[in-house]
């Protein structure tokens, strides 16, 4: 549930709160492009560092830490099934290179969650569908986005009172094998399940009532300007992607911080 905390909007008056939303977008995209770019663990550690001075000036420390600790199991089980299958895959030879390309491929899940959370604890839905009405995206599509963003921290929090009364009633989540505790969230999944169709159902009788799509020339109070800081920031992740290409296709490749001997 903390990791579906990561879409949560977050109200500050930040410089990272007042960036325009197409600006950290593209922001978020040269950290996903830089992430995937490349596969040492020397560059995904310097992606990672960049970030953490965003987190910190937008004042979000506590949301951030939360979406980290609700990713670490994904994380941890990235690393664990890539050693495994390095191990049995490689003729039963576990070395160092491998361990840190498995580190790798774990950091690079843990940079792409900072990323995308950093870009939706600080950006308004509503500023957010205003940047996509900008970019010619039709209002349908728009609109169900902005619902899915809205609603996932919704269904989070209805997910964990459904989860504490089934406490309260003697249903042991954490007990068990690994099946027994698929079998005991199945009360949760149920429940939850049946209050998000009724929640969709409402939804859908509100937007008809509103007479939803009678017009094409919509209207909208805010419009989204761009200032200094913004135009700064575009700047300079431009120029960070630009050195990035550079470095992965000019450069050699980063040294390992493990060594290439065998682990054991």
């Amino acid at each position: 549930m903390s990791l579906l905390e990561s879409l949560r909007f977050t109200r500050g008056d930040t410089v990272i709160h007042n960036l325009d939303p197409r600006v950290k977008f593209l922001m978020t995209l040269v950290f996903f492009s830089v992430s995937v770019m490349f596969m040492d663990i020397v560059p995904l550690l310097l992606v990672f560092v960049v970030q953490i001075p965003l987190v910190f000036l937008a004042k979000v420390t506590n949301e951030w830490f939360k979406s980290i600790k609700g990713a670490g199991f994904i994380a941890s089980f990235i690393f664990v099934t890539n050693m495994i299958s390095f191990y049995y895959f490689r003729s039963g030879a576990l070395t160092w290179d491998l361990v840190e390309y498995s580190l790798a491929l774990t950091m690079r899940f843990i940079v792409l969650v900072t990323s995308f959370s950093l870009f939706f604890i600080t950006t308004s839905p509503d500023k957010l569908s205003l940047a996509l009405e900008k970019a010619r995206i039709p209002y349908e599509f728009n609109f169900a986005f902005i619902t899915a963003i809205r609603f996932v921290p919704v269904l989070a929090d209805e997910a964990q009172t459904i989860m504490d009364a089934q406490r309260s009633r003697g249903l042991e989540l954490d007990k068990g094998n690994f099946l027994t505790r698929i079998k005991n969230y199945i009360p949760i999944l149920l429940p939850l399940i049946i209050n998000s169709i009724r929640r969709s159902l409402e939804l859908a009788e509100a937007m008809e009532s509103r007479a939803f799509g009678a017009t094409e020339n919509r209207t909208n109070l805010y419009e989204l300007k761009m200032n200094n800081i913004d135009v700064m920031v575009l700047v300079v992740s431009v120029i960070l992607l630009v050195l990035a290409v550079y470095a992965k296709l000019y450069l050699p490749p980063f040294p390992s911080l493990l060594g290439n001997g065998p682990v054991f």
